[in-house]
Order: structure tokens, then C-alpha cells, then sequence
């Protein structure tokens, strides 16, 4: 059994007691330490299975909880991909330095059970790996699936899928595009008002507004410290969900406040800096129960980047 060599202390009966400290944030590919949501304990029940801890903060400089009173989904969407990042490292023995392409992700979240509290929530995820892919006997890619629990309570489930490459055979496949600059130093486009699309910074903003009620410009701001957590040759993953959900925010009506209860998402190709990429979202269908279902499209250069179908409740607001 693969486990965790958690750091421990001696309690005041004489009992080895665990201690808590965050996952290396290179098993998760971040940069900054605070934004690491995993923990570092974990252990493998079997080939394919896995168990890891994560714990979510009250309060983000990002991840706001939404209306002040529920935990951001996106929270839950983080928490799957660096799930797959770290089981890729100390479950497959991916070497640090590969890259890896993200073709899904999806999440649902139970609304009732993410209420923040008064203490971090503490979760136990249960992972599973499928679609294990090999090549010469290093990892190429897989399927996982999670299962995010709470005092025993499933809070949230999701599933991703991805493939990942050696620094050569990325050098190979991105060609030029690792040598042109990244953008930091252009100023993004203009934002939309933040409290249309659930914000309260305008530096939070992935929208810029386009005229037209449910289309919108990806607004690119390399500065971010959280959705551009460390350089990089594209646009990322998480940068392209936040816009999805700031679209379904962006289409909710006046007064009300969009909690995206669950998210599928597929990405087609790398959203590429320097080119406008361009968000849409319309009804998926007809709205009238308590939820809603929201297409959004990001397209760039004519063809689809990605897809999220996203299940939006309301809160008051």
C-alpha cells in the first residue's frame, strides 16, 4: 500500500499523533503554497484506487463563497484537478516536468451540505482510475472519478479525464508557441461590471462585454495570481471554467444569485494567448424547475476550445 509519510507528534498520553501539512505543491503544478487544497495524506487501497485528504478555507482571495453563504463549486472543480495531477505523480510515477492535457472535467455539488461553517471543511476523497493508459511502461494518460465527503456525507462527486507527455514530445507538438511571450505586460480588455457576472474585483473578471447580452470576450489578464498561478505557453483550463461560470452568472436574472451546482466540461483544443477568444451562452433547455441548464462555448480562430454545461440553482440574493 502506497501511503503518505505523514509528520507526527507525541501527544500528552504518549500517542504518536498525525499532523496535518498541505501536499508538495509541484504534485498539484501550483506555484503558490496557499493554493494548494490537498493535503499531504494520502494513501492507495489498490492498483487503481486511491484515498486523499483536501481541505477548503472559509475564505479565499478567489474562490469567494457565493452569496457570503456557500462554498464556490469551482472549489470542488480545483480539487478534481489537482487530484489528478498528484495521483499521476505518486500513484504512476509520472516525472515532474511532463505535461498534461485536460479533455474533461465535471463536478456536481450538493448545495445543502456546502454551506460554509465554522471551522475549514475537511474532506476525504475517494478516487478511482480508469482507462489506464501506458506507453513503454510509462503513464499516458487516464479517467478518475472522486468522491468528496464530509463528516461521511458525499458533498461533491466529478470525474476528469486526461493524457500526459514528456517535456520533449511537448516541445514537439506546441513547436513555436513555447517561444512566443506570454502577454503579461498587455493590458486586458475591458471588464464587464463586476456584480453582473458574480464578482466583486474587477481584477476577478474573465468577461469583456461584447454588446451582446449572452456573448462575450475572454479577457486575459496574466497577473492574476490565482487563475495564472505560474507561467505558461496557454491559456489554462481553470481560466476557461471561471469563464463559464461567470457567463452563467452573467445570465441569471436581477436579484438572484447563481450557485453552479455542477459542471461538464470538454476541452477540444489550447485556448492560445494573442488571438480573442470568444465566450457564448444560451439555455440548454427550458428553464422553470429549480434549476437551469446553461450551454457555454469558448471559440477562437472559428473553432471550439471548449464546452461547459452547467446546472445552475439560485440563491437569494
Amino acid at each position: 500500500m502506497l501511503q503518505s509519510p505523514a509528520p507526527t507528534d507525541i501527544a500528552a498520553d504518549g500517542a504518536f499523533r498525525p499532523l496535518t501539512t498541505t501536499a508538495p505543491r509541484e504534485y498539484v503544478h501550483r506555484a503558490a503554497l496557499a493554493e494548494v487544497l490537498l493535503t499531504a495524506d494520502w494513501c492507495r487501497t489498490d492498483e487503481t484506487r486511491f484515498t486523499f485528504h483536501a481541505q477548503w478555507p472559509r475564505g479565499h482571495s478567489f474562490f469567494v463563497p457565493v452569496g457570503g453563504t456557500h462554498y464556490d463549486p469551482m472549489m470542488a472543480a480545483e480539487t478534481i484537478r489537482q487530484v489528478g495531477a498528484i495521483v499521476a505523480h505518486v500513484g504512476f510515477e509520472v516525472p515532474l516536468g511532463h505535461q498534461f492535457l485536460m479533455w474533461e472535467l465535471n463536478y456536481r455539488v450538493e448545495p445543502r451540505l456546502t454551506e460554509v461553517g465554522g471551522a475549514p471543511a475537511e474532506l476525504r476523497l475517494d478516487v478511482t482510475c480508469s482507462d489506464i493508459r501506458r506507453r513503454a511502461g510509462r503513464l499516458t494518460g487516464l479517467r478518475y472519478e472522486v468522491v468528496a465527503r464530509q463528516g461521511g456525507r458525499v458533498l461533491a462527486t466529478g470525474s476528469a479525464r486526461y493524457t500526459c507527455t514528456s517535456p520533449e514530445v511537448y516541445r514537439r507538438l506546441r513547436g513555436d508557441r513555447l517561444t512566443d511571450p506570454r502577454p503579461g505586460t498587455v493590458s486586458p480588455a475591458a471588464p464587464v461590471e463586476p456584480g453582473t457576472v458574480g464578482r466583486d474585483r474587477i481584477a476577478d473578471v474573465v468577461l469583456s462585454p461584447t454588446g451582446h447580452a449572452n456573448r462575450w470576450q475572454l479577457r486575459v489578464d496574466t497577473r492574476h495570481p490565482v487563475l495564472f498561478d505560474h507561467p505558461g505557453d496557454h491559456i489554462p483550463g481553470m481560466v476557461l471554467l471561471e469563464a463559464a461560470r461567470q457567463a452563467v452568472h452573467g445570465q441569471t436574472p436581477a436579484g438572484r444569485t447563481a450557485l453552479p451546482v455542477a459542471m461538464d466540461s470538454a476541452f477540444h483544443h489550447y485556448a492560445e494567448f494573442g488571438s480573442p477568444c470568444w465566450i457564448e451562452a444560451e439555455q440548454a433547455v427550458d428553464p422553470g424547475g429549480p434549476e437551469r441548464l446553461i450551454r457555454v462555448t469558448g471559440r477562437q480562430d472559428g473553432q471550439v476550445v471548449f464546452t461547459a454545461i452547467t446546472t445552475v440553482a439560485e440563491l437569494p440574493a
